[in-house]
């Protein structure tokens, strides 16, 4: 403790040494104080009674992280060197890195300066230690990662073709339904002192109801983030509590039990999962762009033109541009899409999953030179 703050007042001192490690112990506290453990929790009480801080942990309003719930695994990719053939073997070449939907918008959320926490399940073997060892260097906060013993961490192998095009991908992410409410429960302290929790449908669907019933109770703002088709199984059939939902096409007609061929039948669609309690619905469309509600009706923008080297991680650097401006304090969603729609385009132009370049200010200065939204 240097010199100056121990002329503080004993609670004051206390705080600065909160300040300096957010983690410490009473005890710790205790000692370097010279008062008991009882006189330390009095104080602490106090500061969350004057909301100087946010209770265990003794997160400081100014440091509320955006919380990350869902998938963490290694990626795979296999990039056909010609034309894909299916039902023989393709030359190719392989790369592996760190993947997860979650995962993959809290670093993305990191490189751009937020303060982010990831809930995640891995195993407790050398793909699961890499994991979080890799997400706590990029600065993300992984304390309240679940690690299981006797189970493999998650993959994900997606098949590209030459021109770095999806054709198919195939996941092992079954450790993810560990993550069910009564875990989450422990974690509790955590969640309440985010700012904005952003949730993957990695989750089971019980888990994605228990945080909808969190966030219509705390009032923390919860954006879900859809990963397939399959699993739009996951998402409770009411909505109330939730601040935005990311999806693409597919994923919306799945949720409205019709195909959509038309943007009428999307604006459509869009009304129904509002009606079910969605405060707003935002719909990825690839080189298309993005549509998204707002309260004069669908807005449409357009994809900025982008070079194609690797489409895996758009949608994740897409959802963690428009996350990151809910966490700023942004109501528009239009200024948040154009953020996506930027940070997308630069994630496809680069080979890894999270664009290195990224970091703090890359949205600072004037609004990005995009398309104007559009009414739909």
């Amino acid at each position: 403790m240097s010199p100056d703050v121990t002329e503080l007042p004993k609670k004051e001192q206390l705080y600065e040494l909160i300040r300096a490690n957010p983690f410490i112990a009473q005890q710790d506290l205790a000692t370097q104080l010279g008062l008991s453990r009882s006189a330390v929790a009095n104080y602490i009480a106090t500061l969350v009674r004057e909301r100087r801080i946010l209770g265990r942990a003794y997160v400081l309003p100014d440091q509320r992280p955006i919380l990350c719930i869902g998938a963490s695994n290694l990626d795979r990719k296999l990039r056909t060197l010609g034309k894909l053939t299916l039902g023989t073997s393709n030359p190719a070449t392989q790369d592996e890195s760190f993947g997860g939907v979650a995962r993959n918008i809290a670093e993305n959320l990191a490189r751009l300066g937020a303060p982010v926490a990831l809930i995640t399940a891995v195993g407790n073997d050398a793909s699961g230690r890499a994991l979080l060892a890799h997400a706590d260097d990029a600065g993300i906060d992984t304390r309240g990662a679940l690690r299981l013993d006797g189970v493999s961490s998650g993959t994900y192998t997606a098949i590209l073709d030459q021109d770095g095009e999806m054709a198919v991908a195939l996941a092992d992410m079954a450790l993810n339904d560990r993550l069910t409410p009564d875990f989450l429960a422990t974690r509790q302290q955590q969640r309440a002192s985010a700012t904005l929790v952003v949730a993957d449908m990695n989750l089971p669907l019980d888990t994605i109801a228990a945080l909808l019933d969190d966030a219509a109770r705390d009032g923390v703002a919860l954006v879900l983030v859809a990963v397939s088709e399959p699993k739009m199984a996951r998402l409770p059939a009411r909505l109330d509590g939730l601040r935005l939902l990311i999806l693409n096409e597919g994923e919306l007609a799945t949720r409205v039990g019709h195909v959509l061929d038309s943007d009428a039948a999307i604006d459509a669609a869009c009304a129904d999962v509002q009606r079910q309690g969605a405060q707003d619905v935002v719909v990825t469309r690839g080189a298309r762009g993005v549509l998204y509600t707002s309260s004069a009706g669908m807005m449409r923008l357009d994809a900025p033109p982008v070079a194609v080297v690797d489409v895996t991680g758009a949608g994740d650097a897409f959802a963690a541009a428009v996350c990151w401006s809910l966490h700023s304090g942004e109501a528009d969603l239009a200024l948040a899409c154009r953020r996506g729609l930027q940070l997308s385009a630069m994630t496809i132009e680069c080979a890894q999953t999270v664009c290195p370049r990224l970091e703090p200010g890359h949205f600072d200065g004037p609004a990005h030179q995009l398309n104007e939204p559009v009414l739909d």
